[in-house]
């Protein structure tokens, strides 16, 4: 299909081959999420189910999460998603996200002005509310505001 970007520091976005993708079901953008934050490295699917599902999960859940990996794997292409034992892996470049760009970015000094310009807003505000992702909010909050470049060029 082609390259895929998907930026969480905002409202999810998801691009493929330069179109951007909908994802319309709220599980469908949390396992994005989810994998997003590892792209590169595979997340096991007892991982995935308790961030999808908690502690106390449905007992179809290994099925409606393969069913959202096939749904996944038809928005961004097949090689995008990969099954990889114990679980699955987002076969995409991490700087293909900004969550992750950010991060490699804001460890340096001089590009820290480059860094904070991915914000669009708060981060992961498709899913703030999932479990997973309060940690993470938790570790951006710094930069988790109204004003997402908090420095100011007058100090």
């Amino acid at each position: 299909m082609g390259p895929v970007a998907i930026r969480l520091l905002g409202p999810l976005e998801v691009n493929v081959a330069g179109s951007s993708v909908v994802l319309r079901r709220q599980k469908q953008r949390t396992l994005l999420a989810l994998l997003a934050l590892h792209a590169g490295e595979v997340v096991s699917t007892d991982r995935l189910v308790e961030s999808l599902w908690g502690e106390s999960p449905p007992k179809a859940a290994l099925g409606s999460l393969q069913n959202l990996v096939s749904e996944l794997r038809k928005a961004l292409g097949p090689d995008a998603l990969l099954t990889r034992p114990p679980g699955y892996v987002l076969a995409i470049d991490p700087e293909a996200v900004d969550a992750r760009r950010f991060e490699r970015l804001a460890r340096e000094p001089a590009r820290l002005r480059e860094a904070l310009d991915l914000w669009r807003g708060p981060a992961l505000a498709d899913v703030a509310f999932e479990p997973f992702a309060q940690g993470i909010r938790d570790l951006l909050f710094v930069f988790d505001n109204e004003d997402p470049h908090p420095l100011n060029d007058s100090t």
